[in-house]
């Protein structure tokens, strides 16, 4: 079980972190073994529905990542030695959840804690390339030029997030509300017509039936459908959260089409950012190729980026290796053949990223200007459909009168 703590060694200064402990006796021994006087320790696994609540609306965004990495990279170019940067920042945060992980980096940097193994304690804020990027550039003496790297980074990833984002969130409320109005008026509007229909004995299209046993079925048994679709919701949702469920959440996602294209762009573009990054800040490539596997949000690529690693520990080149894998189109490999002859593979894969950065932005563009239409026809013919179900029998009525 991991613990956090706070402590103050023999010089009185306070440490705050985490240990990991078969229990909270255990941990206060690790921590008295390191000479430390503990203060407090409490089990970092054990939340309250409250606690899981003020975090989800607490929580570390992409934009105060990516200003944190920004402002600590311009002070670490100043010169200013980390644990200082890191107090300064301390006090200019406003996210109350990253104020208190920069205390935490702050201490444990004081006690002689490496910023990567300070990163490593706080995995829901970090993620594995950004503690590994940190990790490789201590090695080198390069940790401010990193963290530049990282702003970047984030920077670019945030900006693509919310270009997807912003083209899926329109059709997404267009659909949501016509959902709504049409169960509004099968359920409402069109059973109070269904007694005249009755009286009058008038013959009734197909569709018309359908529509008014739809909502005679929804009237009757709401309470059904509603547990029902609970149910399958939390199935399905506790499905997919483990690795089987993402595994074919993400391979559905790219078999889609028109939609399976724009993700593999995603993917590719993660891909070569971050190898780019981490072999420019002294990775090996086997290395690079492991990481970005584990950070790029898809287990397809990751098994087939975990593929790729291990055929480079063997002796391949990447490009021979990215060009026998099924999810990376040729251009991938030939501009990494070239970066091989080169010398400069990092530099091609920043191409690789720019030019489907370029693709990305004009897929969305277009997908933008597809969804509008496409949507209005839709949701045309589907209102066609519904009030001619209702406006056929009522013209068949006054026919007959």
């Amino acid at each position: 079980m991991k613990f956090k703590y706070s402590a103050r060694n023999q010089q009185g200064e306070l440490q705050v972190g985490a240990v990991e402990a078969a229990s909270r006796e255990a941990a206060i021994s690790i921590l008295n073994g390191h000479e430390l006087f503990v203060l407090s320790v409490e089990s970092a696994e054990k939340k309250t529905f409250t606690d899981a609540l003020a975090n989800f609306f607490n929580r570390v965004k992409s934009r105060d990542l990516v200003i944190f990495s920004r402002q600590l990279s311009t002070l670490l170019e100043a010169k200013i030695p980390i644990g200082d940067s890191l107090k300064n920042l301390y006090r200019q945060t406003d996210n109350k959840l990253l104020k208190e992980v920069i205390f935490d980096l702050s201490a444990d940097i004081s006690s002689g804690v490496p910023f990567s193994q300070a990163l490593s304690r706080h995995e829901n804020v970090f993620s594995d390339f950004f503690v590994n990027m940190i990790r490789a550039a201590e090695v080198t003496g390069r940790v401010d030029e990193a963290m530049g790297f990282m702003a970047d980074y984030l920077e670019k990833e945030e900006t693509l997030t919310g270009k997807v984002r912003s083209a899926l969130i329109y059709p997404a409320f267009v659909i949501g509300l016509f959902v709504v109005v049409v169960i509004v008026m099968v359920v409402y509007v069109f059973p109070q017509l269904k007694p005249i229909f009755t009286e009058t004995g008038v013959t009734l299209p197909i569709y018309t039936r359908l529509i008014l046993g739809a909502g005679d079925f929804i009237l009757a048994w709401w309470w059904a459908i509603i547990a029902i679709g609970v149910v399958v919701g939390v199935v399905l949702i506790d499905y997919f959260r483990t690795d089987e469920g993402k595994s074919l959440l993400n391979d559905l996602e790219l078999k889609i089409p028109v939609i399976g294209d724009l993700f593999t762009k995603i993917y590719i573009t993660r891909f070569s950012q971050s190898a780019a990054v981490l072999i420019k800040g002294g990775v090996s490539v086997v290395q690079a190729v492991r990481i970005t596997g584990r950070t790029i949000g898809s287990f397809v690529y990751e098994d087939e980026l975990e593929e790729i690693a291990e055929k480079i520990k063997e002796g391949e080149l990447m490009s021979r290796a990215l060009e026998e894998a099924e999810h990376f189109p040729l251009l991938v490999s030939n501009l990494v053949a070239i970066g091989e002859t080169t010398g400069r593979v990092d530099q091609l894969l920043e191409k690789v990223a720019d030019f489907y950065t370029r693709q990305i932005d004009e897929k969305v563009s277009n997908l933008v200007e597809l969804i509008q239409p496409a949507l209005m026809v839709f949701i045309a013919v589907f209102v066609g459909f519904l009030f001619a179900s209702i406006l056929l029998p009522i013209y068949n009525l006054a026919q007959a009168f």
